[in-house]
């Protein structure tokens, strides 16, 4: 009866084990199964779904598809808005808020109330937004949607609740800002014009209150029309008519006259005594013909006339102007002051401009000091007090997309020194000439939280360039570039034929990234089947780059059929290193028929001087093989302790020692199983689309960029009906076998579309795919993944997908751990191979390293996408390294520089849990932990059925670990470790994208990264904690300044009429006054009141508290803001009454005719 009960728990707690002790798939989807372990394991697991939570951090980078331009010039606070319905909101360095409608509607125009603490939006639906910036995360406060007409245009004056609205059809309503609801009072298209015109003007595109008189309202139409309209009487003061369409107009302060732009190309100078034509019409950039006439010129999209009180002559800056003859030529922005006119040319088209004045009073001389221009691709600051117009220094990370993106990293909790070392080295290449004053755009405040550590991003780059980022403290600034290109000989023009065609325009791509921070090696495999190493040293060096090429291709008359399998692969000489090739040198007349032994690019083989940062030591290439290009890199894995790299594709694996320049393993993946390949190969064609995979191996990158109308694709069939059993083969000990008896095939597609083997998933840091054009399917992830399809249509190619150097065990009988190289394909299978390596310094650069695949199989349903390793009491084993040391720095008699060593070993970190460790192994659908050495697997867990994991990574937070997923359906997941309990599943994304998946990447301490857009990184964190203390870590955006006081116009200029005129606007657009609008022209939307940031957040009990105590830190906030205005103002009241009772005594015996 004891053991019957026995047999019941163990079917009702467990999956079934087979006799060699891993279980067979037996537990539902989504459920943990444990099975009985040799020996009891007291992990005491501290992590709950209470320490996970989903929020956005921060967003770096450039808006992408900007459309609108704002600054508040009290606050000193820049907004942009873009094509997809974000605002970002930019101050100083480290005040940086991306905000997002709802709707995703782009944004038309911003408007900020200025020191006031909020900002208005425009949209493309018709929809104005009221956005509270008292907060650090901003909210809507209201949303009034417009039913039957279309925004155009606003204005809002300064230090007024009346926002003026423009509308398509001529129509100009009015809108209370405080309540958000439309005045009574409507400016009617046919009442602003003649009745006896017979035309439409066209949609509004101009408003705006005259300096001189703020009761009258210039409105200018699209067709040329100009109308000054007095909103106390109702009625036109004036009309003008012009025969060019208007783009813009601009006041002069004193509000006598005002300037227009002009669809061709010209300027127009209207003074208010004489509207009947204009008293100036200039062409900048037209020259004159002939006839006396100018030439047309391209419109002028907009132009601002600001007046300085240093100089006499005024300040027009415009856009746009050039003549229509000057083809090719760059956007430019033309600043004229007196008879100097300065043009400053582009990199990209300008999307909006606006020039920076002291004073937010129009009706005061301006005083401009600089011009903001938004670009479609960049943000540049002109500074206008010097002659030769500099440009500021950005110190935002506005230029992550000068390349595209291709890959990402995050390393978080890095090693102290290492960002100071990256910044000076960086700092010696940055640019000059720029301003020397100080950024204009200096509103709001931020500190560095308590929790701070350093963190670094790296980014790869479709020119091949790298960048490294500071992005300690949610802020990210620019430490250090290197550029990967300078390794090899600049192709010439006409050279490399048909390699230069398949890899397009960008042969240098970065594809994938290895870095270890601790010794400071850096390893880029690059899209032309290539792989650079990197030492960081802080002197120049001389040096001649070492160049290996590896043969890593399958032959195309090889294939292995179900009767190949019976049979052991032969092996090559296993007595000693394999020889190092000797192809020719790469020919520009060599045909793709007879390509061979030919790499993609030539490294430079002569002496080269390497400025200090990361200098290359190392090349690797694959070479073609018999016409056929080498197919790109799948995974790669590095390790400073051991001075190996290894690297994987989906023909083989090679493993490379980089202190001795020396080939150790070149190896196809059926090679590496020996004798009992656990699966049939069956004969394919692979002739018939020989041309397709030529094109396609190293083709893709371009596809990169675009996301309409693409999908993944990967050709690697999951053999989801196998068990994955265990299975332990004894392969012939090898330390060098170079050939590849084995064939690639393409995969059967099920619809007939013959498509090339090609999965591109970085194993390493970023996923990175094949993004094939398919305009038939729309823009998602699809995965074949029927248990049901016949083995006819399986892929009998595996790819390599992760690799990983790790203390460990490679044969069940070991009793220490060893160096080791953990492997895992496309088909699930992990193997590990055991690596020899001579102790001793001198030996290890003499004696040669064993690579000696055992034949240990673990299995998994999915490619495999990542390894961890955690000791008996569940703590995470770290990789060993070795110390940095820079190889280039002087020599020291008394300090020799040698190798010094850091390994954590599984045995060294356990004493009380005595030998062995476990080792985590997640696929794309299933996740395992197995004991080590005996290979028993403890727990497994089927995280998806419906979809696939994109990227796994196992991290620590909270003082402990466990492992994080990203699956392509956008759900975010997280399991304990080693139990594999889900702690969070929450559906972050309802729609990944290509560029997601491949930029993805979870990190320590909580947190992750993606590409969100082609130009902006966004950062979220899936920590509790790190979302309760996200408030701290953001900067303020609205800091109290007192409104700057208008100045005193003077007695005179106040007696002759000079002064503003001020008129009480709610007497006119009030409910009292206008009445009320019709209830079916708008629709008042009310906002969320300020808490969108915690939409995100986890419910329960902990979410509301996190809730209720940031409300509460509002509340007290604005409390203290009110607090210290009243006190303010008492203050003021006092030295009013002070002055007025000075200035009472003073005058009380004065006659009239005294003053």
């Amino acid at each position: 009866m004891k053991k019957f009960r026995k047999v019941l728990d163990g079917l009702t707690t467990s999956s079934p084990i087979n006799p060699g002790g891993s279980p067979v798939y037996g537990s539902a989807a989504g459920t943990p199964s444990a099975a009985p372990t040799p020996r009891e394991l007291d992990i005491q697991e501290t992590l709950m779904s209470e320490h996970f939570q989903i929020c956005k951090t921060v967003r770096h980078g450039f808006p992408c598809q900007p459309t609108a331009l704002a600054f508040d010039p009290v606050q000193k606070i820049l907004a942009i808005g873009s094509r997809s319905g974000g605002v970002r909101l930019l101050g100083r360095p480290g005040v940086d808020c991306h905000c997002q409608h709802e709707s995703g509607a782009a944004v038309l125009q911003l408007q900020f109330l200025i020191n006031e603490g909020a900002l208005v939006t425009a949209c493309a639906d018709d929809t104005l937004h009221l956005w509270n910036l008292r907060q650090r995360r901003p909210a809507i406060l209201h949303s009034l949607k417009f039913n039957r007409e279309r925004i155009t245009f606003c204005h809002l004056p300064f230090q007024s609740k009346w926002l003026y609205v423009g509308t398509e059809r001529g129509n100009t309503h009015i809108v209370n800002i405080e309540s958000f609801v439309l005045s009574g009072y409507v400016i009617m298209w046919n009442k602003a014009i003649e009745l006896s015109t017979k035309t439409h003007p066209g949609p509004v595109v101009h408003l705006s209150d005259s300096p001189k008189d703020e009761g009258k309202l210039l409105i200018g139409f699209e067709s040329g029309t100009i109308v000054m309209w007095d909103l106390r009487s109702k009625r036109t003061e004036f009309r003008i008519y012009y025969d060019e369409a208007i783009h813009s107009v601009s006041w002069h302060h004193e509000g006598r006259q005002f300037m227009c732009s002009h669809s061709d190309g010209s300027l127009s100078m209207w003074h208010l005594r004489n509207t009947a034509k204009p008293f100036q019409v200039t062409f900048p950039h037209g020259k004159s013909q002939r006839d006396g006439r100018k030439e047309s010129c391209k419109p002028i999209l907009k132009v601002e006339y600001k007046t300085s009180r240093n100089s006499s002559e005024a300040f027009v800056v415009f856009s746009g102007g050039l003549s229509y003859d000057k083809a090719g030529r760059r956007p430019t922005l033309t600043i004229m002051h007196g008879k100097a006119i300065t043009v400053l040319e582009m990199d990209y088209p300008i999307v909006d401009f606006m020039v920076l004045c002291e004073t937010p009073y129009s009706n005061e001389v301006q005083e401009p000091y600089a011009v903001v221009v938004l670009l479609e691709k960049d943000f540049v600051v002109v500074d206008l007090t010097q002659s030769n117009f500099p440009i500021f220094e950005n110190p935002y990370p506005m230029d992550i997309h000068e390349s595209p993106v291709t890959c990402t990293a995050y390393f978080a909790d890095c090693p102290p020194d290492i960002i100071p070392v990256l910044y000076s080295i960086g700092a010696k290449h940055k640019k000059t000439g720029y301003s020397h004053k100080e950024w204009p755009v200096s509103g709001g405040t931020w500190t560095v939280g308590s929790q701070t550590y350093p963190e670094i991003i790296i980014t790869g780059h479709a020119d091949g360039s790298i960048k490294f980022w500071d992005a300690t403290a949610i802020t990210l600034q620019m430490l250090y570039k290197l550029k990967t290109s300078k390794v090899f000989e600049k192709p010439k023009s006409g050279e490399m034929g048909r390699s230069a065609e398949l890899v397009e325009e960008d042969p240098f791509a970065v594809q994938m990234i290895s870095w270890c921070p601790q010794s400071r090696i850096f390893c880029v495999v690059g899209i032309s089947a290539h792989v650079i190493l990197y030492r960081f040293s802080k002197h120049d060096a001389n040096t001649i780059i070492t160049s290996l090429e590896v043969r890593l291709q399958c032959d195309m008359e090889d294939v292995i059929s179900p009767s190949d399998t019976e049979n052991t692969p032969c092996f090559s000489d296993p007595s000693g290193h394999s020889p190092q090739p000797q192809p020719p040198s790469p020919r520009s007349n060599t045909p793709d028929s007879v390509r061979d032994s030919i790499p993609c690019l030539k490294v430079k083989d002569r002496m080269i001087r390497m400025p200090p940062g990361y200098q290359a030591e190392l090349v690797v290439q694959l070479l073609w093989v018999d016409g056929e290009p080498p197919q790109q890199i799948t995974s790669l894995d590095l390790n400073s302790a051991y001075g190996l790299l290894a690297f994987g594709n989906c023909n083989g694996l090679a493993v490379v020692d980089y202190l001795q320049k020396t080939i150790l393993l070149c190896m196809s993946t059926v090679e590496l199983y020996g004798s009992a390949d656990p699966f049939q190969r069956l004969t394919r064609s692979p002739r018939k689309n020989r041309q397709s995979t030529s094109d396609t191996c190293m083709r893709g990158l371009s596809y990169f960029y675009s996301d309409s109308k693409k999908r993944i694709r990967t050709s690697y069939q999951s053999l989801t009906e196998l068990s994955d059993n265990q299975v332990s083969l004894d392969l012939e000990r090898s330390k060098s076998p170079t050939s590849a008896p084995y064939s690639p095939s393409l995969h059967n597609d099920p619809r007939g579309t013959g498509e090339p083997v090609s999965n591109l998933r970085s194993c390493h840091y970023s996923p990175v795919f094949y993004l094939l054009d398919n305009e038939s399917r729309e823009n998602s992830f699809s995965r074949s993944r029927s248990s049901s399809v016949s083995s006819i249509d399986r892929e009998t190619k595996e790819a390599v997908t992760t690799l990983q150097f790790a203390e460990s065990y490679g044969r069940k009988s070991d009793s220490m751990p060893t160096p080791c190289l953990w492997v895992g394909t496309s088909l699930g299978l992990v193997l590990i191979i055991p690596v020899s390596i001579p102790m001793d310094e001198e030996e290890r650069q003499e004696e040669p390293v064993t690579v000696a695949p055992t034949g240990t199989v673990l299995m998994l349903k999915g490619s495999v996408l990542r390894f961890g390793f955690l000791d008996c009491g569940g703590a995470l084993i770290q990789n060993p390294y070795e110390v940095w040391r820079d190889l280039h720095a002087p020599e020291d008699p008394d300090r020799p520089r040698k190798r010094k060593l850091v390994n954590f070993s599984p045995s060294s970190s356990q004493e009380a849990c005595g030998d062995g460790h476990l080792a985590v192994v997640c696929s794309e659908r299933q996740a395992k932990v197995f004991l080590m050495p005996s290979q028993a697997c403890l727990y497994v867990h089927n995280i998806t059925d419906s979809s696939f994991v994109l990227r796994a990574d196992v991290v620590s937070v909270c003082n402990s670990v466990c492992l994080a997923c990203f699956c392509a359906n956008g759900h975010i997941m997280t399991l304990s470790l080693p139990s594999l309990r889900p702690l969070l599943d929450i559906s972050y994304l309802p729609l990944t994208d290509m560029r997601i998946a491949r930029t993805f990447c979870f990190t320590n301490g909580g947190q992750a990264l993606y590409l969100c857009s082609p130009t902006e990184i966004q950062r979220i964190t899936y920590s509790q904690e790190m979302c309760d203390n996200l408030q701290e870590m953001l900067g303020e955006l609205f800091t109290p300044i007192e409104t700057p006081e208008a100045q005193n116009r003077g007695f005179l200029k106040g007696f002759f009429g000079g002064n503003a005129q001020t008129f009480d606007r709610e007497e006119l657009f009030g409910e009292a006054a206008a009445g009320k609008a019709s209830r079916s022209l708008a629709q008042h939307i009310p906002g969320q009141g300020g808490m969108e940031g915690m939409k995100a957040a986890a419910g329960g009990v902990v979410g509301d508290l996190a809730r209720a105590r940031i409300a509460l830190d509002e509340r007290g906030q604005r409390l203290g803001e009110l607090e210290e205005r009243t006190a303010h103002m008492m203050t003021s009241a006092e030295t009013f009454s002070k002055h007025a009772h000075e200035l009472m005594l003073k005058c009380k015996d004065k006659k009239w005719y005294q003053f």
